[in-house]
């Protein structure tokens, strides 16, 4: 159970908590503040693992901005699926950005000396069952965006020059965050080429979404990897936070 920020002498660890799958729709206006709130009790940085809105409309994200107004917290997200829906995820990246929210899409971000690098990451399956570029050109634009996407994440953990390092992500990046999930789907929630760039460039955690019925956590490696759906983090923790809370050193002079 994470315990409030104290007052006293300078920070040395930098606290961070990390949800995903907000949805936030017309009808959610002054339902998220109040998470938000304790949130910024809680963590000095909140990462959002993307489905930020319901259907992915503008209307949506400006409520979600008022929601994140004013809170003495650096949010820090990536877009989801349920953000592209409506076809305008710029816009959605613009209205986010201006209420002071760092969406990374293929890139990185530093605070206090721990680097974030975050994109949306895509589906295509895990292991055996990830799908190749082979065949129709249907199928092979498909691949191409999840090669795509896991190259956008290499990208943006190479720029890194931070001893600590965090990556973040809506799909999962390794089959064992989504067990729990009928094995249907398991395709369409997250893609194992996600995991390669993390398996050369090692970070701290890995935050991820979608898999809403999936397992909290699994690992690349040494590397923690973690579901942090507020759906699941909600039912399997019912009394706390629906929020992942993590802990890292700040460099010195930060």
């Amino acid at each position: 159970m994470a315990t409030p920020k104290q007052p006293g002498p300078p920070q040395r660890v930098l606290r961070i908590g990390a949800m995903a799958d907000l949805h936030c729709s017309k009808g959610s206006r002054g339902q998220l503040q109040p998470l938000f709130a304790r949130a910024a009790e809680l963590v000095d940085v909140l990462l959002l693992a993307g489905d930020l809105t319901d259907f992915g409309l503008p209307e949506e994200a400006q409520i979600l901005a008022h929601e994140v107004v004013g809170l003495n917290l650096q949010f820090v997200a990536v877009l989801g699926n349920h953000d592209y829906e409506a076809g305008k995820p710029e816009e959605i990246r613009q209205i986010l950005q201006e209420a002071g929210v760092k969406v990374l899409a293929g890139d990185s971000w530093e605070v206090l000396g721990v680097g974030i690098a975050g994109t949306k990451g895509f589906c295509g399956g895990f292991g055996r069952g990830t799908l190749g570029a082979w065949g129709e050109p249907a199928i092979k634009q498909f691949v191409n965006e999840a090669v795509n996407e896991a190259l956008k994440l290499e990208a943006a953990l190479a720029r890194l020059r931070t001893p600590n390092r965090i990556a973040l992500l809506h799909y999962a990046p390794i089959e064992a965050t989504v067990e729990g999930e009928p094995r249907e789907i398991y395709a369409f929630l997250g893609c194992g080429r996600l995991a390669e760039p993390l398996s050369r460039y090692p970070v701290n955690a890995v935050f991820h979404g979608h898999a809403h019925r999936g397992s909290l956590e699994g690992k690349i490696g040494e590397s923690p990897v973690y579901n942090v759906s507020m759906p699941l983090l909600r039912r399997l923790w019912p009394d706390r936070p629906p929020m992942r809370v993590i802990e890292l050193p700040v460099e010195e002079g930060k």
